[in-house]
């Protein structure tokens, strides 16, 4: 059975978003926002842990660049093993939430 945490969630909300486009952090809460239609939001405090521990697990490289607005900026990337978990992630949480819809069918 899929299990559903809060790190996972993160993790997988991260993952999906560094599949598109190498981003910083600022950028990776703006596109879960906006993506989500401001129903999800990362907080700072909760996103630079999951980054720095998703990179020490080798799922992310970074390396310091110029954002679009001219500061400098720690941009995240996806390794292939972020792209393996992201899959592992991503088919978890389909599971899980049709596991879910068909508990709400019934009860």
């Amino acid at each position: 059975m899929a299990q559903a945490t809060a790190q996972n969630t993160l993790d997988l909300l991260i993952l999906k978003t560094l599949a598109r486009a190498p981003n910083h952090g600022f950028g990776i809460t703006v596109h879960i926002q906006n993506a989500s239609e401001g129903l999800l939001r990362v907080e700072e405090g909760s996103l630079y842990p999951a980054l720095h521990r998703l990179e020490r697990e080798k799922l992310l490289s970074s390396e310091w660049k110029v954002s679009e607005n001219g500061r400098r900026a720690r941009y995240y990337r996806l390794t292939p093993a972020g792209r393996k978990r992201l899959a592992e992630h991503h088919s978890q949480w389909l599971s899980l939430s049709a596991g879910v819809a068909r508990f709400l069918e019934v009860t």
